[in-house]
């Protein structure tokens, strides 16, 4: 009866199973081996993309399966070489133990398998000079990595918004993933200017972009946002402590400036002011917003099926120590509420008198404010010129130390200095030029404080809830019997309020207090 064999091949990276062809050259080799051998190749079994550290392989499992299942056959096991079966000594014995367990012998056209003391010790050598390749092989790529990063090249997989392409002297190099990567930049942007008051809003509006990438459930994961939130990468500059690289400017295109990294990292370490829930929706716009004036509880809303159909309500729910408010479970219908609302946005509208003097006091602001940039820019330089001499103070302080406490401490100190650093060049690089014109920078300011309710009619719920943000101060304050009451205005409008009021007069030139008689 003939000799009955199975083939095993491995290969550890994915590009060997797509671009290469190492199954396949092992394969052939080691039919060549049976063929000579006058064995009978009953089956092959490949790994693919598996490292060979792993003792958990999927088709080694269902090697061994075979081979208890054919024990009485006594089947031959066949690889290529002995870093095929494993590149870790401690891997290779327990396999070669599971294989002869399971009544198969091994065998390789590249080194005989003895059971003697001598072919042992050249087995266990061959095994450990296999794991050493191993481990040189993944030191020299570490090696690369980091001296790439340290040269400001991003080397691990593209993060969202980014993907690799070939750009000239650079090779493969991050540049931005258009549309998504404009959805990242709103997002990251309105997160830092207070657009977006918590990383769940945030959340949602990046699940509302259809070029924001979903996972196979068509939804966008917390860790996701804190992950896009935490990466200095989008303002272009590499961070990885572990490998000892701090703050290395990247050759690829930011898609935030790096005082906005900061104002996100400062708005993390603080709460948000007015997190929104999942339930303030296009249907109740100002839900949360809009308090019970008895109580302060803010309104709840919701929809009611009536004898004609679907009819929808605020109502308040508030409790104090366990007692009901006296307008607990009243409802008011949602077109009354927002008609109301409405018709107090369209009061906050200033005369045309005072918007025209506030454009002319903005744009002499503007105009002094372009002039005084290069002022700015030259103390920028002498506060670059100290962090400068503190930096270099620390590192040698870091030298003359051997207190690792101390040293932990100045290397946290040089690295804050590292960030206002970055954060003066920026400031530096746009002093004397404005991003944009006046009237491109403050367009949309103005016609928002010409009409707040102009915002307000907008389709989508973040304008309107911008809205909330912007004119009030405070939460509004409701009486079902007697409407809004008085509203706490933000600052802009509260100045255009008082400007318009037709009682100011110019104090006399004997002053205000009485006269004093000598």
């Amino acid at each position: 009866m003939t000799q009955q064999a199975v083939i095993y091949c491995r290969v550890s990276s994915p590009k060997q199973v797509t671009e290469g062809h190492g199954l396949a050259s092992q394969e052939t080799r080691c039919r060549e081996y049976a063929r000579h051998k006058g064995y009978d190749v009953v089956e092959v079994f490949h790994d693919e993309g598996i490292t060979g550290k792993l003792l958990d392989r999927l088709n080694m499992k269902a090697m061994l399966m075979y081979l208890k299942k054919h024990r009485a056959d006594n089947p031959i096991v066949i690889i290529d070489d002995i870093s095929r079966l494993a590149r870790d000594i401690e891997t290779h014995l327990r396999l070669r133990a599971s294989i002869a367990a399971a009544g198969g012998k091994l065998e390789s056209p590249s080194i005989e398998f003895g059971d003697d003391s001598d072919s042992r010790l050249v087995e266990h050598l061959l095994a450990s000079v296999a794991a050493h390749q191993r481990e040189k092989n993944a030191e020299q790529v570490l090696n690369r990595m980091k001296a790439r990063m340290m040269s400001g090249y991003f080397v691990f997989n593209a993060p969202v918004g980014y993907r690799y392409d070939k750009v000239g002297k650079h090779g493969k190099l991050l540049v931005p993933d258009q549309p998504c990567a404009s959805v990242i930049t709103e997002g990251l942007e309105g997160f830092a200017s207070g657009r977006f008051e918590s990383q769940g809003e945030l959340m949602r509006f990046f699940h509302s972009s259809p070029h924001f990438p979903k996972d196979r459930f068509g939804t966008v994961h917390m860790q996701r946002i804190k992950e896009i939130l935490n990466r200095v990468l989008y303002a272009g500059y590499l961070d990885k402590p572990d490998w000892n690289i701090h703050l290395v400017k990247g050759h690829h295109e930011a898609l935030i400036s790096f005082e906005t990294f900061q104002r996100i990292q400062a708005r993390l370490k603080g709460e948000a002011k007015a997190p929104v829930r999942k339930d303030i929706n296009e249907d109740f716009p100002l839900r949360g917003f809009v308090a019970c004036a008895c109580c302060g509880t803010p309104l709840t809303a919701c929809w009611s099926r009536g004898r004609n159909g679907l009819y929808a309500y605020y109502l308040c729910h508030g409790k104090e120590n366990g007692v009901k408010c006296s307008q607990y479970g009243k409802s008011v219908r949602k077109d009354k509420l927002e008609g109301e609302f409405e018709a107090l946005l369209s009061e906050m509208k200033p005369s045309q008198e005072m918007f025209f003097l506030a454009a002319e006091l903005f744009t002499d602001l503007w105009n002094v404010r372009r002039n005084d940039a290069k002022q700015e820019a030259d103390a920028i330089r002498r506060n670059l010129i100290q962090i400068e001499r503190k930096t270099e103070q620390f590192l040698d302080r870091i030298a003359e130390a051997d207190n690792a406490i101390l040293i932990t401490a100045y290397e946290k100190k040089i690295r804050k200095l590292e960030e206002e650093k970055i954060e003066l060049d920026e400031k530096i690089a746009k002093c004397g030029r404005p991003l944009q014109s006046f009237d491109e920078t403050f367009r949309t300011a103005f016609s928002f404080l010409s009409n707040p309710q102009k915002l307000w009619v907008s389709d989508r719920l973040e304008h309107r809830r911008s809205v909330l943000k912007l004119a009030f101060s405070e939460r509004l304050q409701y009486c079902r019997n007697e409407g809004f009451r008085t509203p706490e205005k933000s600052l802009p409008f509260s100045l255009l309020e008082q400007n318009c009021m037709g009682n100011n007069e110019m104090v006399p030139g004997t002053g205000i207090e009485p006269a004093r008689v000598f």
